[in-house]
């Protein structure tokens, strides 16, 4: 049996996705019809593409180096058919899936694909907790993840994209009165807050928070109306601090870091997740801040 277009298509989708449900959905046809195809080919080419996982599909490296081979033409020659007929808002392919942070999300990242969005990018945005946004990565439901967290898992590409400053704020009728300042937190454990501690006090934080908000958006607002002090990243307060509606109660020499990671499938990824991704990098070395 010879090659065909739809063989290879379906290949580079599952390849790129890392799940037959989700190359399945992108493409358009049916689980088992994707199956199909997925075995018709190792069948022509006499030699396994993907190990089947519990969740997802780990490509060989024989799949890696078909997908490298077959990537770049066939997105040529899809664009080529596709181009003129779809029109600007097609202009990246298809919808790009990203999941991050709520905050770095909001602040940071979709601002920065904001021009790629006007131009034709279609996204779909997940905030939540590293764990479960890693799994949907890993099960190909997203294409693209920014993670407060080095992932483990393998068949990940790990990249870091940003270093998060952490300072310890307050608005003004706080200032020199951090001993009896009611804390503002975004977990009961108190995790930043904690870190913070250890690395620039060098103790161990026992109080317990006046105040949680599982977001740091609303750590700020609260700390910002006069709540209490926190810790936050300082690219989310630094309008705050600069038109003085909060201070920082210190300046250590060396201020505690967190690293944000870029991460996406191993492999060839489609062009537009592939375009989100470089647009990131570049804009996150400014982040750092």
């Amino acid at each position: 049996m010879a090659l065909s277009f739809d063989l290879l298509r379906t290949f580079l989708a599952v390849h790129r996705s890392g799940s037959v449900t989700r190359a399945a959905e992108l493409l358009g046809l049916s689980q088992p019809a994707v199956t199909a195809q997925i075995r018709t080919l190792e069948e022509v080419l006499e030699r396994p593409l993907f190990e089947r996982l519990p969740r997802g599909m780990a490509p060989t490296p024989a799949a890696d180096q078909l997908a490298r081979r077959v990537s770049g033409p066939l997105d040529s020659l899809e664009e080529l058919v596709l181009g003129d007929l779809s029109g600007p808002a097609e202009a990246f392919g298809r919808a790009v899936h990203l999941g991050g942070p709520a905050e770095i999300m909001c602040a940071r990242v979709l601002p920065a694909l904001a021009p790629m969005v006007a131009s034709g990018l279609q996204v779909r945005a997940t905030l939540g907790l590293p764990d479960d946004l890693l799994a949907a990565l890993a099960g190909g439901s997203l294409d693209v993840v920014i993670a407060s967290v080095r992932p483990r898992r393998g068949g990940l590409r790990v990249e870091a994209l940003c270093d998060e400053e952490f300072v310890l704020v307050a608005a003004p009728g706080w200032a020199g009165e951090l001993d009896r300042a009611p804390l503002v937190a975004y977990a009961e454990n108190l995790p930043i807050l904690r870190r913070y501690w250890r690395a620039v006090f060098g103790v161990r934080l026992t109080r317990s928070p006046a105040l949680v908000v599982p977001d740091l958006r609303g750590v700020l607002a609260a700390v910002v109306a006069g709540a209490g002090v926190s810790v936050l990243p300082r690219y989310l307060c630094a309008g705050e601090l600069a038109d003085g509606r909060l201070r920082a109660l210190l300046e250590p020499e060396v201020a505690p870091l967190n690293t944000l990671f870029l991460v996406t499938r191993a492999g060839a990824p489609h062009p537009a997740a592939a375009a989100v991704r470089e647009r990131l990098l570049a804009e996150g070395s400014d982040w750092s801040i």
